[in-house]
């Protein structure tokens, strides 16, 4: 592809993020910082100020002040499912869509939907209200970011069931971290302001310890100052000229995923928080091995190797898939034709000696790669 081709398709990229609405993100480290209270806050300011705003989903909590601030707002009805014989409500998406307003203020956003509705999570609801035109300001907390779900589980022994992939922040054009001391967090939650009086010393026990707390509050900081840097540079070189958009892309990531690996998510959400702090395009590539040929292969296997390349989709990445009988010399060739500077391998699960006699794909590929910063994933921590 020439020069004059690449910015070309660069321009046509901009004309259309131009047709699709505006994405806006208030980003908290733990319930009642207070991120709705803020939205509901900025939605008052745009109502006053002529702007057609709605209230598409809002989750008051049971919350007096929270509930207060919806008095006055157009606020969209929830759609009732019927489903396995309860009632379930969700965000009427097609009414949002119909009423399109300039603004939608949408809060939960790692929400699983009922399988009744369309998209699967609320998240691809927004995407969807985003593309229609209609602009998006949205909240949710750090600990649902899918590439930190490790980390979450590891340092405050959460599992974080419900996730968001982190494409969807990088298409944010704006995220603005909604802080507030852990101190300050503690006295609300004991006062009553966050949950009911009767399930607040269980939270004090687990969730809302104070290490818990604050490294929550530094993760969320850190991706809001990571979404700054980003955004892309003004100019030319956002139309595909020269200087830092290449340079940048000959440090892409490239995590290694056999078909059989037992803890791809790990080395998928490594490779897209790598990718993210280097603010380059990542890929997950798999070689088929004539033994791994599908005909060879059971039919759990195959499965779960669908199941990883849909979650590497999720989260942003490129999905390359080889044929080859040795799937070293495959990596590495297409890492040096695709720009590749950080290739990603989890440790091997091989017998010891295989590593030791240089049989272990892992061994010759670190072996083999010079050039490239090799990270070896180690999954000591999650066992």
């Amino acid at each position: 592809m020439d020069a004059e081709t690449s910015r070309a398709q660069d321009f046509l990229h901009l004309l259309e993020r131009a047709k699709r609405g505006r994405l806006k993100i208030y980003l908290g480290f733990a319930a009642g910082v207070g991120k709705t209270v803020r939205m509901l806050k900025e939605a008052h300011a745009l109502q006053q100020r002529g702007v057609d705003v709605v209230l598409a989903y809002i989750e008051p909590h049971g919350r007096p002040e929270t509930a207060a601030l919806i008095e006055g707002l157009d606020l969209i009805p929830r759609k009732q499912f019927e489903y396995r014989g309860i009632v379930v409500e969700e965000m009427d998406l097609d009414a949002v869509l119909a009423r399109h307003p300039a603004i939608a203020i949408v809060d939960e956003v790692a929400h699983t939907n009922v399988p009744l509705c369309r998209n699967r999570k609320r998240y691809q609801d927004i995407q969807e209200i985003v593309d229609a035109g209609i602009n998006v300001i949205c909240a949710f907390n750090i600990q649902h970011l899918e590439s930190l779900n490790d980390l979450i589980q590891r340092t405050t022994g959460v599992v974080v069931r419900e996730t968001i992939p982190d494409t969807f922040v990088k298409e944010a054009d704006q995220v603005v971290t909604v802080d507030l001391s852990v101190e300050d967090l503690l006295e609300r939650l004991r006062g009553g302001k966050i949950y009911e009086q009767d399930k607040v010393p269980w939270a004090l026990e687990h969730f809302f310890k104070i290490a818990n707390l604050s490294t929550l509050r530094e993760l969320a900081l850190l991706e809001v100052a990571e979404s700054l840097e980003r955004q892309p540079p003004s100019g030319p070189e956002e139309l595909g000229g020269p200087g830092k958009k290449q340079a940048r892309a000959m440090g892409r990531v490239m995590v290694c995923m056999s078909s059989g690996s037992p803890r791809a998510n790990t080395l998928l959400r490594k490779g897209s928080r790598m990718a993210g702090r280097l603010n380059t395009h990542w890929f997950v590539v798999t070689v088929e091995t004539p033994e791994e040929a599908p005909t060879r292969i059971d039919a759990e296997t195959q499965r779960h190797l669908l199941e990883n390349i849909e979650k590497a989709r999720e989260l942003g990445a490129e999905i390359v898939r080889l044929k080859a009988k040795d799937p070293v010399p495959a990596l590495l060739d297409f890492a040096r034709s695709h720009g590749v500077g950080h290739i990603i391998i989890g440790r091997s699960q091989q017998p010891w000696w295989r590593k030791f006699t240089g049989l272990s794909p892992a061994y010759h590929l670190i072996e083999e790669a010079a050039g490239f910063d090799v990270h070896i994933v180690s999954f000591e921590e999650e066992e």
